[in-house]
């Protein structure tokens, strides 16, 4: 690994092959190996793991990885940089490289990349699934979110992101960072910052800092949720627009299945008032209104809309 992820060696590999960082892929490598070293031993790598990384890059990661896990697969959307990685991962037989687009859409996995990590799933006795990626910029928040939904979800995930979205991650109620991706997050998962990245770690340095994530998955606050997809949707268009009042907005996210009588009726339930924010509700009193509204729609799903 001396020789690997180094601004030199990166640098002079991509020359040589008459290639550059594509801005439009979120190319930035990450050129400290102690950061690498951080990412790994955060994820707690076994034999029984299979790895997803989404940023092949130039197979740094998954060459320092390929010996601890079960199983990786790696995708990368440059074929031409997925070739030279290809050179550094020959003779690791445990990984798998996919040449594609990590996400179908916005909101939604790519299938072949799913379809990848079940069958290692289903090779490896007692296997556990983890996403562990240096991840471009511009899918971080689809890859991580989107995760959540799929079956199986990961046990973890360890990645580097942007500082920003790291902290909108964790934030807490009222401040400007707390968001509907906050409270995703933070209803189905332990997350905390393990290492903020100043942007001369990377290469090209990018504008901004970075930051290295855990996201833990817990079942027990999962459980709390009766209709995940249910709540995703319901969430995002409480916080649409988040400066509205509590009363307008959950209206709005609701006005399909309830009225405005029916919402009086559950923030009075709750002692919610209907001229708080969304945005001042911590995780639980958000997870406990958002119930309350599937639960009477589904008690009286021909209501009458005013």
């Amino acid at each position: 690994m001396t020789e690997r992820q180094t601004l030199s060696f990166i640098s002079k590999s991509l020359e040589r092959a008459g290639l550059h960082p594509k801005t439009k892929y979120g190319q930035n490598f990450l050129i400290d190996l102690n950061l690498l070293d951080i990412l790994v031993q955060g994820s707690d790598i076994q034999k029984t793991d299979v790895i997803l990384e989404v940023g092949t890059g130039m197979g740094s990661l998954s060459k320092l990885m390929a010996p601890l896990a079960g199983a990786i697969v790696t995708v990368e959307i440059d074929r031409d940089l997925q070739a030279l990685a290809a050179k550094e991962l020959r003779g690791a037989n445990n990984i798998t490289m996919l040449s594609c687009d990590a996400l179908r859409n916005k909101n939604h996995m790519r299938d072949e990349v799913l379809t990848a990590v079940r069958d290692r799933l289903a090779s490896i006795p007692g296997s556990h699934f983890k996403l562990v990626s240096n991840l471009p910029y511009n899918v971080a928040t689809p890859i991580i979110s989107n995760l959540l939904t799929v079956d199986p979800f990961p046990e973890r995930m360890v990645v580097t992101i942007q500082k920003e979205l790291a902290q909108r991650i964790v934030a807490e109620p009222g401040c400007k960072d707390y968001s509907a991706l906050t409270i995703w997050m933070q209803s189905l998962c332990d997350c905390e910052i393990l290492r903020v990245l100043p942007p001369s770690v990377f290469w090209p340095s990018p504008k901004v800092d970075s930051a290295i994530i855990r996201v833990t998955p817990n079942p027990t606050k999962r459980s709390r949720i009766v209709d995940l997809e249910y709540y995703h949707s319901r969430l995002r268009a409480l916080f649409f627009h988040r400066r509205k009042f509590l009363r307008s907005q959950l209206f709005t996210a609701t006005q399909d299945d309830l009225s405005k009588p029916q919402i009086d009726e559950i923030l009075q339930k709750l002692g919610l008032a209907p001229n708080l924010r969304a945005e001042q509700l911590n995780v639980e009193q958000i997870i406990e209104l958002l119930e309350a509204t599937r639960v009477m729609t589904a008690a009286n799903p021909a209501a009458s809309i005013e």
